[in-house]
Parts: structure tokens; C-alpha cells; sequence
């Protein structure tokens, strides 16, 4: 069964290492422990039974509680390729349009694009002194893209 487990936003990887260790440590019926990239506050945990999930997440910092109800193996599998199929690529000489966050709205040209963070370096577009920017890949769209072009 999969349990919606709800952690401190921005912090679904350290719970996860943390449950993850915790695992390996006792002899749990806890099978997987899954952080869906872009699901912000939450991961997903395979376990035996609801008893089992609450008593394996009791006393994790960065760990809030659970949701009730279990989710289906389809909705795990539907929110992983759901999820992975919205990071797109970006590449260098892109330009990208902001959907969030403090520049939302500005064109900016990709600079340099660091895929193991997910970040961004960018150079905006129409401002007086143009300054590089880093910012997350989820916070802007490719509305050009520059074949061949380095």
C-alpha cells in the first residue's frame, strides 16, 4: 500500500534520507520511500499497512503526519510520469518566460543550465543593467529554443 506522507516543505529529500536510514537500521515492512520531484511538502512511502507507515514516520524531524487514505500504485505511477514529463529541457541560448516567483512575467536568455541541481543561470531580458540570475528550472518555460547555436 502507498501512503501520502507529508513533510516540511523543501525538505522531502532530507526525510527521505533520513526515513531511509531509519529503514536500514530496524526491521521494518516499510518496501520503498519515493520523492517525486516538483510535489512539494510530500513523499510517498510502500508500506505493509497504514500501522505500520504511522509508526514507521513517528519522531522524523521534518516529518508532519500522513494522509488517511491510501493512494493506488496507478496514481504513484500517474504522479512519477505526470511529474518527470513536466521537467523540460532547457538548454543554453534558450529563452525562457518566468511563471513564478519574483520575476514573474520577464523573458530572460539561459546563460548556463546545471541539470544536477535543477538551476538555472539566466540573463534577463529588457532591464536597464542586465545581471546574471540562478533560479529553479520549475519557475520558468522555454518559449524559444536555439538549435546549434553555442
Amino acid at each position: 500500500m502507498y501512503f501520502v506522507v507529508k513533510v516540511t516543505s523543501g525538505q522531502e529529500r532530507v526525510a527521505a534520507n533520513m526515513l531511509s536510514s531509519k529503514s536500514e537500521k530496524g526491521d521494518t515492512q516499510v518496501y520503498s520511500i519515493i520523492v517525486v520531484e516538483g510535489m512539494r511538502g510530500y513523499i510517498i512511502i510502500e508500506a505493509e499497512d497504514e500501522a505500520v507507515c504511522r509508526g514507521f514516520i513517528a519522531k522524523v524531524r521534518n516529518v508532519r503526519g500522513m494522509l488517511s487514505k491510501p493512494i493506488s500504485e496507478a496514481d504513484v505511477e500517474r504522479l512519477v510520469t505526470t511529474m518527470s514529463a513536466a521537467t523540460q529541457e532547457i538548454e543554453k541560448n534558450d529563452t525562457v518566460e518566468f511563471t513564478s516567483g519574483p520575476f514573474k512575467g520577464y523573458k530572460a536568455k539561459v546563460l548556463k543550465v546545471d541539470n544536477s541541481k535543477s538551476e538555472i543561470t539566466v540573463e534577463l531580458i529588457d532591464v536597464v543593467v542586465p545581471i546574471p540570475v540562478t533560479t529553479k528550472m520549475n519557475t520558468a518555460k522555454v518559449i524559444k529554443k536555439t538549435k546549434g547555436k553555442e
